[in-house]
């Protein structure tokens, strides 16, 4: 049996509030396409410009995401493949497949996309 010392506990758990919020999961899914702008983000979610950028912070602390400055924009990217695989497996445990699948199940669940 392997235990979780504290301090993974603390980061797994730091992880997991930054994936509590349905918007920030949409955020993750729109980024599993790659790099993308907040006003991409914006655009593509229907989201506030503000709301955006204050969840993209919440992920970038929990070192979800990555920012890059590219000119006058940052671009936002996941962090690595961990997140990627994190992504997949919550959408098998609801049942909704492949992140980005089209099924009907998916569509029906309002996230395609994800």
């Amino acid at each position: 049996m392997r235990l979780i010392d504290g301090a993974a506990a603390s980061l797994i758990a730091d992880a997991m509030f930054a994936l509590s919020a349905p918007s920030r999961v949409q955020i993750l899914g729109s980024l599993l396409g790659g790099p993308l702008a907040v006003g991409d983000i914006t655009d593509l979610l229907g989201m506030e410009q503000s709301a955006v950028s204050h969840q993209l912070r919440v992920l970038r602390e929990a070192g979800l995401v990555a920012a890059e400055r590219h000119g006058k924009r940052r671009l936002y990217t996941i962090s690595g493949g961990a997140v990627r695989e994190l992504l997949t497996a919550a959408s098998h445990v609801a049942g909704l497949g492949e992140p980005g699948d089209d099924s009907q199940r998916g569509k029906a669940a309002g996230i395609v996309g994800i």
